[in-house]
């Protein structure tokens, strides 16, 4: 599944103008299935205006069997207090739900937004996706 905020939705360089670039405020979402875990892939700006396709994402049903939702933050260039918002209350709802909702790959910005916040105490934050779904990240 691929959602996108905006026209663009593909991985590019901000501004660039290529067919695929991000533009400022757009974001692109996409929801794939390894094993148990169920990957979400965030990148562009993540902010109040382009927030819905994340929200959606994580509002999904729980599959049966799902473990752990990752969300891979590694092409995530900006996110405001309205993302942060969002991954916290998935957090919440997952574990509701009993699924574990943890982080990937941030970049150092959204790295310094999560200890400036204290929600770095809160997610669970993987260097990379490759860890978080290595066979004993998952315990």
């Amino acid at each position: 599944m691929h959602l996108s905020a905006g026209d663009a939705g593909g991985a590019g360089e901000a501004g660039d103008g290529s067919p695929g670039a991000y533009r400022p405020g757009e974001l692109s979402v996409e929801v794939r299935r390894v094993g148990p875990v169920r990957v979400v892939a965030v990148g562009g700006e993540l902010d109040h205006d382009s927030a819905d396709g994340l929200r959606t994402a994580l509002a999904g049903p729980t599959e049966e069997g799902l473990a752990r939702i990752l969300v891979d933050l590694a092409e995530l260039r900006f996110c405001d207090s309205t993302g942060l918002n969002i991954l916290l209350r998935a957090r919440g709802e997952a574990e509701a739900a009993g699924v574990r909702l943890e982080v990937a790959g941030p970049r150092p910005a959204v790295v310094r937004l999560f200890a400036v916040t204290g929600a770095d105490t809160v997610l669970r934050i993987h260097p990379s996706v490759a860890v978080a779904l290595a066979p004993d990240a998952g315990a």
